[in-house]
């Protein structure tokens, strides 16, 4: 129904001191040289910046076991282009068709980037945070625990327990084919049989009835109930990059058609007649 993800900072931590500790110590060995392909050398230092180039890769591999697969990877790439350049690959008409195409796509996207770098400001994306804050209508939040089974009776079987003064946690490993734990959750983020019900107990009760929702039959703990508040600004922040991103794209492309010269055909060879903008 709803999942956390959480970041463990500290072990991904621990992983990059060790991978800048082992990196240092195997550039100082065999003076930096990763490889020789055919004469030509592939350093360390290429390896290493492939691994700082993969941040989700970083975060969850030690760079000593990065580097043992990732080599393999770099040398079959060296004799890839090796190859294609004996065999005069780059003064092919493939090749120059698709280079012209690349440099179209990379002058595109270098000149769209600088105008968001131009656009998205600190002092854009503060303002629009304040706005979210300022314009923030607080809700009820329930955090709840549930215990999900497939059948009525069993759902029951579970509340007989409850009420015989059983351990919801126990209760949970034992019988639940779903994690327990919900968190905090608004009304209009769970299913409307299931929040109807939620919503209307108090904190510290458990539902005394088995509630049917299309996921199987719940039994439900009310932990703690709030009034929502405007997430942390790092919470949002990328968020609000990328809104203000996409917004400034859409602005840049329309400065451009504005201020072009633009006729468009159809397949007819007719000339297509724009409607006039209301």
């Amino acid at each position: 129904m709803q999942k956390k993800y959480l970041l463990a900072t500290g072990a991904i931590a621990v992983v990059l001191v060790a991978g800048a500790f082992t990196y240092n110590v195997w550039a100082e060995k065999n003076n930096g040289v990763a490889a020789i392909v055919n004469g030509e050398q592939i350093t360390v230092a290429e390896v290493k910046n492939a691994y700082d180039d993969n941040p989700q890769i970083k975060a969850q591999v030690p760079f000593n076991e990065f580097y043992d697969r990732a080599l393999d990877v770099i040398i079959n790439g060296k004799l890839a282009l090796q190859a294609a350049t004996k065999a005069n690959i780059q003064a092919t008409p493939e090749y120059q068709k698709e280079l012209a195409q690349m440099q179209e796509d990379l002058a595109r996207k270098v000149y769209i980037d600088k105008q968001i770098v131009s656009k998205v400001t600190e002092d854009e994306v503060k303002k629009f945070y304040d706005e979210y804050v300022k314009n923030f209508k607080s809700t009820k939040e329930v955090k709840a625990k549930h215990i999900l089974v497939d059948t009525e009776d069993l759902a029951k079987e579970v509340i007989e327990k409850l009420n015989n003064k059983a351990d919801f946690d126990e209760l949970a490993r034992d019988y639940s084919k779903d994690q327990p734990d919900l968190g905090y959750f608004t009304e209009d983020m769970m299913v409307p049989e299931f929040s109807s019900v939620v919503f209307a107990m108090d904190k510290g009760t458990y539902s005394q009835e088995p509630v049917k929702t299309e996921f199987g039959y719940h039994v439900i703990y009310v932990e703690d109930i709030r009034d929502s508040q405007p997430l942390d600004f790092k919470a949002v922040e990328p968020q609000i990059r990328n809104n203000l991103s996409q917004k400034a794209v859409d602005d840049v492309i329309n400065d451009l058609q504005r201020d072009a010269q633009i006729e468009k055909f159809d397949l007819e060879g007719n000339k297509i007649k724009e409607e006039s903008a209301k």
